[in-house]
């Protein structure tokens, strides 16, 4: 009874839920879920049972299955069960089955909740399995966050028992004679987590036969560090970052001079899907020259001028699109198509919307971005430079198609105004040998 009271203090004292919500309880028929099942019921609370099937231990799978079905009958509760086909979502989303298990199991546990099946999902890890995420974390290097480990709650999803080890989750079951079955994959070492498990702790445990508590007792401590860490990286970034549509600008000066550079650094390019291993290549962006940039999955870090601008790779969300080399260039008002040919093979057109350029003093990259304020270029035919702004409105246009101007710039120097007028200092000439048109297809 003590544990079971123990068990009530702790959903009391981190507010997990009420006594009258519908709980959802992730039951795989092991140690964890079962006594997880049979505290909620003894305490009298609300809930339905849920097992998923991932059909990967073939016959032990089925059992596990029938097992949590006797259970739910045992208990007088509904059981809801999904059979899923892990391996071939595995292979379509080319991740690993353990990877594959985790989305497909999240993803129906959050469709029951948005079905209004329930109003929390309960799952069964406890404290020794927070102990090993931490260690995994800290192996990984996933920074503060991830030594604060599992939180008991996040959002709808609760973790009721992360004050109790498994043994005494193993002495309550013996003292209920509760039965559960065994999962054989938790036996082998393959996996990170059940290596650490078998061998890494059990070492530590001879050296210091109190890590276990130790890093239990610290968990609290972690989390509380954690959380005066993001008032000190909210109070930064608020300084450092200017949001402009589905960009991210951030001044290299003040950048520089932020302090511990690397950590904030970290900590702002994380959101866009950077590693911790891409850092020192971001901080060596404030040293380089416009045009550089780093690449993660889903963005792209540009030095330009004065900025590094974090965009979008899709180009449809970008405002600054980087152009490594001729060939074709998608953005939000059409496409700009990079060709080099020889004087011999040129026609030159006065059509603003095809632009010739002299081979000779173009660089790549170039970056491809709406104008603004301050932009200046040499229109062709002129000796002197002039504003943009002041460009634009010699044309006539409307303040609507003036926010749809776009500029390719070179180096910090403007070499088209797209669709409508080169820089001087890049046309073709007498001289001239290659050449390269850049034309606008408009969407």
């Amino acid at each position: 009874m003590d544990f079971l009271l123990s068990f009530q203090s702790f959903i009391h004292k981190e507010q997990l839920f009420l006594p009258g919500n519908k709980l959802l309880l992730a039951v795989s028929g092991g140690l964890d879920s079962v006594v997880l099942t049979d505290l909620c019921i003894a305490t009298g609370f609300d809930v339905i049972l849920a097992h998923c099937n991932f059909q990967l231990r073939g016959a032990e799978s089925e059992r596990d299955e029938q097992f949590v079905r006797e259970l739910a009958s045992k208990y007088s509760k509904k059981v809801l069960v999904q059979k899923f086909d892990t391996e071939a979502y595995a292979k379509e989303k080319k991740i690993s089955a353990q990877v594959a298990a985790r989305e497909l199991r999240y993803n129906w546990f959050f469709s029951l909740l948005d079905a209004h099946v329930a109003d929390f999902i309960l799952t069964a890890h406890h404290r020794d399995d927070n102990i090993e995420t931490i260690l995994m974390n800290f192996f990984k290097g996933t920074g503060i966050a991830g030594l604060r480990g599992i939180l008991p709650k996040q959002d709808k999803l609760v973790r009721p028992l992360l004050f109790a080890s498994r043994a005494d989750l193993q002495a309550y079951a013996e003292v209920k004679n509760l039965q559960w079955v065994e999962d054989s994959s938790n036996a082998s070492d393959k996996y990170a987590r059940n290596y650490l498990r078998h061998q890494l702790i059990p070492v530590l445990q001879e050296i210091y036969p109190q890590v276990s508590e130790n890093l239990a007792a610290n968990i609290q401590r972690f989390r509380e560090i954690e959380s005066l860490y993001h008032q000190a990286i909210n109070m930064h970034t608020k300084k450092l970052l200017e949001i402009k549509g589905n960009e991210t600008h951030i001044p290299v000066l003040k950048l520089a001079k932020a302090e511990p550079l690397n950590t904030i650094v970290y900590e702002i390019i994380k959101e866009y899907d950077f590693s911790p291993a891409q850092v020192t290549e971001v901080v060596a962006l404030l040293n380089s020259e416009t045009g550089k940039y780093v690449q993660s999955s889903t963005h792209r870090i540009i030095r330009n001028r004065k900025w590094l601008i974090i965009a979008p790779l899709v180009a449809d969300d970008a405002q600054h699109l980087l152009i490594e080399s001729t060939g074709t260039t998608s953005f939000r008002n059409g496409k700009i198509i990079l060709e080099e040919s020889t004087v011999e093979h040129f026609l030159l057109s006065a059509d603003p919307t095809i632009a010739a350029l002299d081979s000779k003093h173009i660089r790549f990259p170039f970056i491809l971005r709406p104008w603004k304020k301050g932009d200046y270029f040499y229109p062709l035919g002129m000796q002197k430079k002039k504003k943009v702004a002041r460009f634009l409105i010699d044309q006539k246009l409307s303040a609507t198609a003036k926010e749809k101007v776009w500029v390719l710039e070179m180096n910090k120097k403007i070499i088209w105004v797209v669709g409508m007028r080169i820089d001087d200092r890049f046309k073709v000439t007498n001289s001239t040998k290659k050449i390269l048109t850049i034309t606008l297809e408009t969407a």
